[in-house]
């Protein structure tokens, strides 16, 4: 596999412990719907969550969260409808962003950022 993959991998397992820690029940990891995807599904009590983990190995460039445009968060939105409509669900919703740093194997920033976009 490749490194970016391989972080990117470990970057979202790290996001799935963070909200399971959270109190959250992952309901999907890795959903996707056409060209679409969303890293993770969870419930929060009445709310389901859709979040976009975005991992990097430094701030060399920036955070991670910035490089999230446009174009994704309607991705996003367009796989969160389906899987709402595929679900029936009528409840409330929030997008999140977990922004993950693992510098040489460590994870050295965690950052979730709720109701980030909509």
């Amino acid at each position: 596999m490749a490194e970016h993959l391989h972080t990117g991998k470990l970057g979202e397992q790290i996001a799935k412990e963070h909200l399971i820690i959270q109190g959250h029940a992952i309901l999907a990891t890795n959903y996707r719907y056409k060209r679409s995807e969303i890293d993770i599904i969870s419930k929060d009590e009445d709310v389901i969550i859709f979040t976009e983990v975005k991992t990097r190995k430094n701030k060399k460039y920036g955070n991670p969260e910035d490089f999230i445009n446009e174009l994704k968060i309607e991705k996003i939105e367009e796989a969160a409808e389906n899987y709402l409509l595929e679900n029936a669900w009528e409840g409330k919703i929030r997008f999140d962003i977990i922004s993950v740093i693992i510098e040489k194997g460590n994870v050295i920033e965690t950052i979730h950022i709720e109701d980030a976009f909509f």
